[in-house]
């Protein structure tokens, strides 16, 4: 058993300064009926904590930290940038640079405003799509999350052909009837409420492949059918693509499955593990925008040469490395196909979801997690032991059954078996 003793500490103090002790809810442990690790360093595919304690990382900073921890390129950018000022307020030729590279990787984007956080991206997206169409209502799939704006911040009531219900208190009634709710995965459920509100519909936003329910991938033309229905109906398809622009490939979801949405949202990896976020698309929208067009959007740090640097040193990596991301696919499919021989060995019930270098363990009984009732039939209280047990072993996954794990160019196959073989023995201990 590890010692944890400076974290508990420091997660005790923490607690008297800080809501909950920490500044996003998910770093608290709480699904998994423990206390936070508190990080003191990391570098490459490792984290450390500050008791000492050494782990092979899964969660790379939610998802940004593609290159690894560290990387010699960002932190070289980054020591060049951060000496000639942090922050200006002002334009800068790096704005434009990364804007270049964004249009360039990601064809669908004709133009891109730089914002500082994926939730910050989404919520003007949104504010875009309504001012451009002229429409009230968007259209939210179950299961996928966009960020803390009142709008996404809905549940399906009675069932998804409803309007929805607040999810937090703070969101307003109003606000949830402004929203409506479709299943992931069913398209029917999403050509009904076109059927019945379509005029209306100013929007529809989804995670193209899921990762804030655990990796879901979508069934064969969903993507293409909810693309049509937005076509008919003269509806903004938003892609989220925070956490899988420039994941699961160069130029995305969009490029994976060859659709091409009218709006896209960006962030994580973009900023090179800094806070940023970036909404983009077809001109004509993007036009709409102060100070060109009527829709406002500001931002103090919004571009900032920190966020940049970091951001161009990544892709310039991505871009120019041949085979960059059939590496990070055979990585990612050699840790998949070990946790499905730990289940098989076990017989513990469970089921992998993979895209490209993106994963979910879900322990279920089902055959096959497709939507978000799949998901919500998991043992989360098997998975919090499992985590537990992992974590024990030097494997940090992340804290809930209902998030992504992620994979990095610099996970080493060593580094893979190892995390199967720990798999395996915590599996044999449930």
């Amino acid at each position: 058993m590890r010692d944890y003793k400076n974290s508990i500490a420091a997660f005790r103090e923490a607690q008297k300064h800080i809501p909950g002790g920490v500044n996003s809810p998910v770093r608290s442990f709480k699904s998994v009926d423990g206390d936070p690790l508190f990080i003191a360093r990391a570098k490459g595919a490792k984290v450390y904590d500050i008791d000492g304690n050494e782990y092979i990382d899964y969660v790379g900073s939610w998802g940004p930290m593609i290159l690894g921890h560290a990387h010699q390129s960002v932190l070289d950018a980054l020591k060049e940038v951060s000496e000639l000022g942090v922050s200006y307020g002002a334009p800068t030729l790096l704005e434009t640079e990364m804007a270049m590279m964004i249009k360039r990787m990601m064809p669908s984007i004709e133009s891109v405003r730089m914002v500082n956080s994926g939730t910050e991206a989404t919520m003007s997206a949104l504010r875009l799509a309504r001012g451009f169409t002229g429409r009230e209502l968007v259209l939210k799939f179950e299961g996928c999350y966009h960020g803390h704006n009142d709008s996404f911040l809905i549940k399906a009531g009675s069932g998804a052909l409803t309007f929805g219900t607040p999810n937090s208190p703070g969101v307003t009634t109003g606000t949830a009837q402004s929203t409506l709710i479709a299943k992931y995965n069913d398209l029917e459920s999403v050509k009904q409420l076109f059927e019945k509100h379509g005029e209306h519909i100013a929007a529809v936003i989804l995670e193209p492949v899921t990762g804030n329910m655990g990796v879901v991938e979508p069934l064969k033309d969903f993507l293409q059918g909810v693309r049509d229905l937005c076509t008919e109906y003269g509806t903004v398809l938003i892609f989220d693509e925070v956490m899988t622009g420039f994941r699961l490939a160069a130029g995305g979801a969009q490029e994976l499955y060859s659709i091409t949405p009218d709006l896209t949202t960006l962030g994580k990896i973009i900023g090179g593990g800094l806070p940023v976020g970036a909404y983009g698309g077809k001109q004509e929208i993007m036009d709409q925008l102060a100070p060109k067009g009527p829709v406002y959007q500001a931002g103090t740090l919004s571009g900032n040469p920190l966020a940049m640097a970091a951001g161009l040193a990544t892709l310039r990596i991505l871009e120019q490395t041949p085979f960059f991301y059939n590496v990070m696919d055979m990585k990612a499919a050699r840790l998949a196909k070990g946790l499905k021989k730990c289940l098989a060995e076990t017989g513990i019930p469970g089921v992998v979801n993979r895209v490209g270098s993106m994963f979910t363990l879900f322990f279920t009984e089902e055959q096959s997690v497709k939507s978000f009732d799949d998901v919500m039939k998991s043992d989360t209280k098997r998975f919090a032991r499992f985590f537990k047990l992992s974590l024990d072993a030097g494997v940090y996954l992340a804290p809930s059954q209902f998030e992504a794990g992620f994979v990095s160019i610099a996970h080493t196959d060593e580094m893979i078996d190892q995390t199967v073989e720990a798999a395996l023995n915590a599996m044999k201990q449930l």
